[in-house]
């Protein structure tokens, strides 16, 4: 490398690494403690690249980039900051940073973002947004993790640009948080943000919350309705559980993504798709290509940039800020103010977290309401994780080990009841029956009645479910959950 490095810290030996390093690299290094020093240089027109960190004794470096930007457009700053939080990522990408890196920082990515910097220009700047400076105890992610701050980085390279964005992670990872920040950080946060969740609507009327309809394009069509692409216009579409869309919708979407434009079902006039598509699953979506159930096209369609959010076990180091951060929000509903003790974070790091972030937040709520005193204990948190319903215990949850423990009660006293003369009466049969009528019938009743999804819940063919209610003799109540 071969280059000036202007490089400021308040840190004495993070200077002397970051020269030494350079300097082995072929650079010319020039390092100060301050960021008057570092300005006064800038002005001279001294430096090809900046490496600074964001808090300095005499001031945040991230308020100088706007006058650096404005002066030299073309000097690339490599920002670093203990302050790793999203918003650290978000500002330094809204002033014009050339790259954010969270410290601890791996030397050898200093040297490579340095390396690529010195033949690269910088970015045009954006001006960074008033409201947007200071909200660090507003912050729409929470965690310090490096799986957390990979996130960050990702979304501030987004948030200038209106390119479809695909998040991927487990169920009560986050994904709607995240969806939310790239509209209300981005291009379009003056638009409307519109969420739609593809598994919570019946799969024959996706299309018209999608697109709309014109009265009496169908039965039960008695009024126009504006779809989701219109309600959208002009902000950001959010498609939760993309991976539930039924194909014949997921044909029209791709046909609305190429070409730009829609029409209302039954109506004629085109419309204008001016949205920003983020969408999400939980779902591996290459192994529903593979079967046939996701359109490949599609997926590379909204695939264009994906984002993979990390489960609660692979950054538990978020768990303190997260708990300080749901007791906050607790509060501020209205339930109890608590603080926790410092042990409790010891066993909720511990914890499997299945529900992940969701999980953690619930069981907070929970602790809220539950516990006498002003702090949560160890001791409370230890009762209230043995108590919950997604507690493990080896191998299966609390639930499964009670239904397997009563079936097999069941059966030890049918066999003590009847010995050695049991009876030819098809056991296996009238077993299988004694489970299917409540599962049967409780799932419809948690779907309202829909068989369509009542199938897809069971993971059983339509017909074979119709069979199976005619034979059980099971009601069927529409649009009423009995549970």
């Amino acid at each position: 490398m071969e280059g000036t490095i202007l490089v400021a810290d308040d840190d004495r030996t993070i200077r002397t690494v970051l020269a030494q390093a350079l300097t082995r690299a072929g650079c010319r290094v020039r390092s100060t403690g301050t960021a008057s020093t570092l300005w006064r240089w800038i002005e001279e027109g001294e430096g090809d690249v900046v490496v600074t960190d964001v808090m300095m004794p005499d001031g945040d470096a991230l308020d100088l980039l706007p006058a650096i930007k404005k002066r030299r457009p073309d000097l690339p700053i490599i920002v670093m900051s203990a302050q790793n939080t999203v918003m650290t990522a978000i500002r330094a990408a809204e002033v014009g940073a050339y790259e954010y890196l969270p410290k601890p920082f791996d030397l050898k990515e200093v040297l490579a973002q340095v390396s690529k910097a010195l033949v690269r220009t910088a970015r045009k700047p954006q001006p960074a947004a008033e409201e947007d400076q200071g909200r660090e105890d507003n912050l729409p992610l929470i965690g310090r993790s490096p799986a957390m701050q990979e996130v960050y980085r990702i979304l501030a390279r987004l948030m200038n640009t209106d390119l479809g964005v695909m998040i991927t992670g487990e169920s009560g990872t986050g994904k709607e948080l995240v969806a939310r920040a790239l509209h209300n950080f981005g291009l379009r946060k003056n638009g409307p943000f519109v969420a739609i969740n593809m598994a919570a609507i019946p799969r024959d009327l996706i299309e018209s919350e999608l697109f709309g309809h014109e009265k009496g394009a169908f039965t039960g069509a008695d009024r126009a309705m504006a779809g989701k692409f219109e309600q959208a216009r002009g902000g950001t579409l959010f498609l939760d559980e993309v991976g539930d869309m039924p194909r014949d919708a997921q044909t029209r979407l791709l046909r609305v993504l190429q070409e730009g434009e829609f029409t209302r079902i039954g109506g004629r006039e085109l419309q204008t798709a001016n949205v920003r598509i983020v969408a999400a699953t939980h779902q591996d979506l290459r192994s529903l290509i593979t079967e046939g159930k996701f359109r490949e096209d599609l997926f590379y369609r909204l695939n264009v940039v994906p984002i993979r959010l990390p489960s609660l076990r692979e950054r538990l180091d978020d768990v303190p800020d997260l708990v300080r951060h749901f007791l906050r929000k607790a509060e501020a509903e209205g339930l109890p103010r608590k603080a926790i003790a410092r042990e409790a974070f010891d066993l909720l790091k511990k914890q499997p977290w299945t529900g992940n972030v969701r999980e953690l937040e619930n069981l907070v709520r929970r602790l809220c309401v539950l516990c006498p005193d002003d702090t949560i204990s160890a001791a409370m948190v230890a009762s209230e994780i043995e108590a919950r319903p997604s507690s493990v215990n080896g191998g299966g949850s609390v639930q499964s080990q009670r239904l397997a423990q009563a079936i097999e009660g069941h059966l030890r006293r049918y066999f003590d009841l009847h010995g050695d003369t049991l009876p030819p009466n098809g056991l296996y049969d009238r077993i299988l029956k004694e489970m299917e009528l409540p599962l049967i019938a409780l799932s419809l009743s948690a779907t309202r009645g829909n068989q369509v999804r009542t199938a897809e819940l069971l993971g059983i063919n339509r017909n074979t479910l119709r069979k199976k209610i005619k034979d059980l003799d099971i009601r069927v109540t529409r649009g009423k959950r009995m549970m």
